[in-house]
């Protein structure tokens, strides 16, 4: 159906949110009260997914999501399923909270191990949860150990602009390729609270901390930002456009109700137009004149 409506014949990337259930309730996360809703994915609803998008659209690599992807159930299989059966570079984003166990059983299926970092440890654990940091950090010394390759995501907000620098230096120690930094998006628990958004001072102290960055000659570790940390865009969810390169789409978010999300404009927005049929395996086009698809052939007539 993506195919009908968007032209659509390759997607090059699955983001696949398993649950919204988390063991944190960070004080940003968008999902908000999602993360207390129970959908998710079956083990066989999840392969039906990947099999599905791996056959009609040649899909390439999965990035697995939550709420906490370490908290579902059925993890190693989806791992093991996608790896072998499949064939997909895997990528997965975590907290890293208390997931030896499982990395050792799974880590030979993970390509990228993304572990979700927002400042050194004081204030990390104060917008995440007590414990995340060094619980993070062992996680990422096992990773090292089992020569699964690993970087770091931060979310960028108003409170911990001044702990990139020092955040970047310590993922290098802890052998992390890369960190990527995203904005804050005041949707889900940042409703509550307004002070964290981005304004203009602070993406001008953000292009400061970065240019320090990029001149430092002991710093190694690559860096990927954000468009709209990239241009100073204070409002830049508005800019997140359908990825789309020809015949391909470069991403896809599936959440665990089975929502598709294109664009970044509608995940956690509920403005997505295509939705995973769980139980016939297939993809619908459920229009609205609100949605992503909507905006995006609006915007190419």
């Amino acid at each position: 159906m993506i195919k009908e409506v968007l032209g659509i014949e390759r997607i090059r990337m699955l983001y696949l949110q398993l649950l919204y259930r988390c063991n944190f309730d960070c004080i940003f996360c968008y999902h908000g009260e999602r993360l207390k809703w129970r959908d998710g994915y079956t083990l066989t609803e999840a392969k039906n997914l990947l099999h599905l998008l791996r056959t009609e659209y040649d899909l390439q690599a999965i990035t697995l999501l939550g709420g906490e992807p370490f908290v579902y159930k059925n993890l190693a299989e989806v791992l093991r399923y996608s790896k072998e059966d499949l064939d997909l570079t895997i990528d997965i984003c975590t907290n890293a909270y208390r997931i030896e166990k499982q990395l050792r059983q799974s880590g030979r299926h993970i390509d990228l191990l993304r572990v979700s970092l927002d400042g050194m440890e004081e204030l990390n654990d104060r917008l995440r949860r007590e414990g995340g940091f060094a619980s993070a950090m062992r996680g990422l010394e096992l990773a090292r150990e089992l020569g699964v390759t690993t970087s770091g995501t931060m979310t960028v907000n108003s409170w911990n602009v001044d702990d990139v620098i020092p955040l970047a230096y310590r993922l290098q120690e802890a052998g992390v390729s890369r960190l990527n930094l995203h904005s804050v998006r005041v949707v889900g628990n940042a409703e509550e609270h307004p002070e964290l958004a981005l304004d203009a001072p602070s993406f001008a102290r953000i292009h400061e901390v970065l240019e320090t960055l990029r001149n430092a000659a002991d710093l190694r570790i690559e860096l990927r930002l954000d468009p709209d940390l990239e241009t100073g865009t204070v409002e830049g969810d508005k800019s997140c456009e359908i990825p789309i390169e020809g015949d391909r789409l470069d991403r896809i978010e599936a959440d665990p109700r089975g929502g598709l999300s294109c664009s970044c404009f509608a995940v956690g927005n509920d403005r997505n137009a295509f939705w995973y049929d769980k139980a016939a395996n297939r993809i619908e086009y459920r229009p609205t004149d609100q949605d992503e698809v909507a905006a995006y052939l609006a915007a190419k007539a």
